[in-house]
């Protein structure tokens, strides 16, 4: 599985990184919260909190949008876009 973490501000990105996990024995819920928790280490940031509609969002199109309204910090951007672009 690979996921692609970017960082946007006034509709420019930021910031981005690629996270790859291979990992046989993980189910693809755990792939996407650990990738989520390396994306956060790599950019300094807290986990956000997946809101409703994040989940709705990343069920339907594998993509997800996190806001300031999923973090508990404030953020200097204005949204950490979520993406699997390669399945298993």
């Amino acid at each position: 599985m690979r996921i692609w973490a970017k960082t946007f501000e006034n509709n420019h990105m930021i910031r981005d990184i690629v996270i790859t996990n291979d990992d046989p024995t993980m189910t693809r819920t755990k792939k996407v919260f650990a990738a989520l928790d390396e994306v956060c280490m790599a950019f300094d940031l807290s986990v956000p909190i997946w809101l409703d509609v994040n989940i709705a969002d990343f069920k339907r199109t594998a993509k997800t949008r996190f806001r300031q309204d999923s973090f508990v910090d404030h953020i200097d951007f204005d949204f950490l876009e979520f993406h699997v672009i390669e399945e298993d």
